[in-house]
């Protein structure tokens, strides 16, 4: 996998769609719709107010406001504006590693489910 599909919030959501798979945060439309809500939130306020305390504070309050209003709380997802922020992030970061990545994680936890299911069938 290219190091650009690495995003330091993607391990905490991966320990979430892992391990608590019940969980409504570990949803996809969660997951997904988190880091994207969030991602695109802190670009918007990158390209709009640059960096500073309140952009950064701000921004994750509007993201975690957002998600709440779509149902797609995804408490990972809360730190990404900082990464974008931070980072100077462009706006293909939304596609790449936000989206792809998010996209991936479900999709693998999605698959890893139905792999422990399916041994737990088998023994039973």
């Amino acid at each position: 996998m290219s190091i650009s599909l690495l995003m330091a919030p993607f391990g905490a959501s991966c320990v979430i769609a892992f391990i608590l798979p019940d969980s409504p945060l570990a949803k996809a439309r969660s997951i997904i719709g988190g880091h994207v809500i969030s991602a695109g939130v802190g670009l918007v306020m990158l390209h709009l107010f640059g960096t500073s305390i309140w952009s950064l504070a701000l921004s994750v309050g509007l993201s975690i406001l957002l998600m709440q209003y779509t149902r797609t709380v995804h408490p990972p997802a809360g730190a990404d504006p900082l990464v974008v922020m931070l980072g100077g992030a462009g706006w293909s970061f939304l596609i790449t590693p936000v989206l792809l990545g998010a996209v991936l994680i479900a999709l693998a936890a999605y698959g890893y489910r139905k792999l422990l299911s399916s041994k737990a069938a088998k023994r039973e």
